[in-house]
């Protein structure tokens, strides 16, 4: 198996335990991250929302397949179950996840899923509805990244 594979592993399976120091060692002090809700987290608050998510996900559940890496980049599979805590709903999110590396750690993750998928099962009929508009989703993207600098700013 080839390091950076190892590498993969151990981050996902620091997330399946909470342990979001574990999952830090495994990035770059230059970490670039991006999903659907964060679009460009960099360093310390890449590594700060996975704190936030580890700690405030009292119900989460991660399983991950597919994993592959090689000397560049890597992949996987991931799916998370979780409570959303806004609204009491249910989540099951399903991510991909496209890895680079650098001197044996995670340098760029960026991870894709369907956020309308999402407010769907976060929101209700308000997600069903309304979920796949540009402007509902910046509402989004602005509440994670409004908790995340609070939750930041309180550590």
């Amino acid at each position: 198996m080839h390091p950076n594979e190892n590498l993969v592993q151990k981050f996902y399976a620091c997330f399946q335990k909470h342990d979001h120091q574990g999952m830090a060692a495994c990035y770059h002090d230059e970490i670039e991250f991006s999903d659907p809700v964060f679009a460009d987290l960099k360093g310390a608050k890449a590594k700060a929302m996975w704190r936030m998510l580890c700690e405030r996900g009292k119900d989460l559940e991660i399983t991950v397949t597919g994993i592959h890496a090689d000397d560049q980049t890597g992949r996987a599979h991931w799916e998370a179950r979780y409570t959303f805590s806004q609204t009491g709903r249910k989540v099951h999110n399903k991510i991909d996840a496209v890895l680079q590396f650098r001197s044996g750690k995670i340098i760029k993750h960026q991870d894709t899923f369907d956020l309308w998928r999402w407010a769907r099962m976060a929101l209700g009929v308000k997600g069903l509805l309304f979920g796949w508009m540009p402007s509902v989703q910046a509402k989004i993207r602005s509440a994670a990244n409004k908790g995340l600098e609070i939750f930041i700013s309180k550590s």
